[in-house]
């Protein structure tokens, strides 16, 4: 249990771990891209500052979802090799857990010290086995970086471009409007590549949404 602990806790990220990495970061980027740039024409309304505002948060973005993925791997690196100096250094113990392992999962007598034998006299077959039984992590889940950068990049260039196409159509209403048609996409995009419920999901982003909105005028209406 403390080794599927610290597995989970190596591959934990903001954006989870459910669908592709990239897709997560552009369905993300979408929606705070949507949030910055509403609160921004809430407070003011410029096309400048919109612009300016746009840019730089796609550049922020981006930058920081490739630092998340780098950050992501550098812990999973880290796990790997601290498994592997345990298979190196305490072999023993290792074939110990290794029969609690499998034991565990129904084999006993001669099948078991026979499955045990072979995964201890391969030390990368056993390695991949320590990290994917016991630890919990599946190696080939994982994303470069930098297509993850690249996913964050896209979903927020894209979120910037129908804001700021909505914003010259209907400088009144027309980022609200794109506001919400934003989150509810992402929404369900999201929801069909976790095999979730669409609808629920489109609710909450929406109600999310607007919550922060609500505030966001509210409070600046007393302040003001």
């Amino acid at each position: 249990m403390e080794k599927r602990a610290e597995g989970m806790l190596s591959i934990s990220e903001s954006h989870g771990t459910e669908m592709p990495g990239h897709l997560a970061a552009a369905a993300d980027a979408a929606r705070e891209m949507a949030m910055v740039l509403l609160l921004v024409w809430l407070f003011s309304p410029s096309a400048s500052v919109l612009i300016s505002i746009g840019f730089a948060w796609f550049a922020w973005k981006t930058g920081r979802s490739g630092w998340l993925g780098w950050a992501r791997l550098e812990r999973l690196h880290s796990v790997i090799e601290q498994e592997k100096y345990e298979i190196e250094h305490h072999r023993p113990q290792e074939r110990e857990e290794l029969v609690a392992l499998y034991q565990a999962k129904g084999f006993e007598g001669k099948l078991l010290d026979d499955v045990v034998d072979v995964l201890m006299a391969d030390q990368d077959r056993l390695l991949k086995v320590m990290l994917e039984e016991e630890m919990g992590l599946t190696l080939q889940a994982y994303e470069h970086p930098l297509k993850q950068s690249l996913g964050a990049a896209i979903g927020s260039f894209i979120s910037f471009v129908i804001m700021a196409l909505f914003f010259f159509l209907s400088p009144s209403y027309g980022m609200i409007l794109a506001f919400f048609l934003l989150l509810a996409t992402s929404a369900t995009v999201s929801a069909l590549q976790e095999k979730n419920r669409v609808i629920p999901a489109v609710i909450w982003n929406v109600s999310i949404g607007a919550l922060g909105f609500g505030v966001a005028y509210f409070l600046f209406q007393i302040l003001a």
